[in-house]
């Protein structure tokens, strides 16, 4: 389902954003169009390039990835770990190219890309007329999987605004397009509103958060300042919790999205043992597909001298 949101009050004219200042990135942005119109196996071939020079150039960032899986994943020998952080710088590369994708690819063409499983756990929940928690994590993959859901029917997803104006304007603009409603993160009673519509709403909390409903929740055996607002969601709505991962096949040749069965027994009394259920999850699809999990974020990050592992 495609919406066309023409009178949106936040919508900003492309005319601001034609100074200089933005001219280098318009020229990214047209390249990123061009691209996606070849076969996806050589822009992922073009992504995985891009991804490799970003490595070689991106000094801040390959420290950072390279402390995480440091944390992380410790029973990886130094060249093993060097190597994920370099797949990693990859498949990064890969979503720059995918964004593009999930703003301007018709719906048929993305069918022909992304194969679903557990579709039926998704089909069961929304019987009940509460809506569906998508819970998702901060993968490589993470817009096209956000795009993915609404091959499946009318969607609403929450998103974190991009720090860039341009860039902000122009995801806003193509979530709408495709969405039923692009929710601010800011916005909580949106989120409640489209799950009270019967709405599946794509929702990823896993990064670092130090606002309200924030706790030290263990990721990896390491103290993460956490979102454990999943919960409380859970319980003023009543909808069912399904969590949902996508992921690039190994061949390049397209996605897979899975989608579980509800959590059972969600939301506890514990909030911090909910969203630890989730973190296990979490790590199980690192486990399976570590390359592309975002390792270049400061997730550990916790306030407090002896709280930066990044600090050097």
């Amino acid at each position: 389902m495609v919406l066309e949101h023409e009178h949106d009050p936040e919508r900003v004219p492309l005319y601001r954003f034609l100074g200089p200042r933005y001219w280098l990135l318009w020229l990214g942005l047209g390249l990123v169009r061009a691209v996606n119109t070849l076969p996806l196996r050589w822009q992922m071939a073009i992504g995985r390039g891009l991804g490799r020079i970003a490595h070689a150039i991106s000094r801040r960032d390959r420290r950072i990835a390279d402390i995480n899986v440091r944390l992380c994943l410790p029973g990886l020998t130094d060249r093993e770990r060097a190597d994920l952080v370099k797949g990693h710088f990859e498949s990064l590369g890969c979503a720059l190219l995918e964004t593009g994708l999930v703003w301007w690819a018709s719906p048929q063409r993305l069918q022909r890309m992304v194969d679903f499983e557990g579709v039926e756990h998704l089909r069961e929940a929304l019987q009940k007329g509460r809506g569906a928690l998508m819970l998702s994590a901060h993968f490589t993959t993470l817009e096209m999987g956000a795009r993915a859901l609404t091959l499946l029917g009318p969607t609403s997803i929450m998103y974190l605004t991009p720090k860039n104006a341009l860039v902000a304007e122009l995801s806003r603009r193509n979530r709408s397009r495709h969405t039923v409603s692009a929710i601010s993160s800011d916005r909580v009673r949106d989120l409640l509103q489209s799950l009270k519509t019967n709405l599946p709403v794509w929702y990823a909390p896993d990064q670092r958060y130090t606002g309200k409903n924030s706790e030290i929740v263990p990721f990896f055996g390491q103290p993460a300042p956490s979102n454990v607002a999943t919960s409380r969601l859970a319980k003023i709505s009543g909808a069912p919790v399904l969590p949902y991962f996508p992921r690039r096949r190994a061949d390049n040749s397209g996605y897979v999205v899975e989608i579980h069965a509800p959590f059972d027994n969600f939301p506890s009394d514990d909030p911090i043992a909910d969203t630890r259920r989730f973190h296990e999850l979490i790590e199980c699809n690192v486990r399976d597909h570590p390359e592309q999990y975002l390792w270049t974020y400061k997730r550990f990050r916790r306030p407090g001298p002896d709280g930066d592992p990044y600090r050097r």
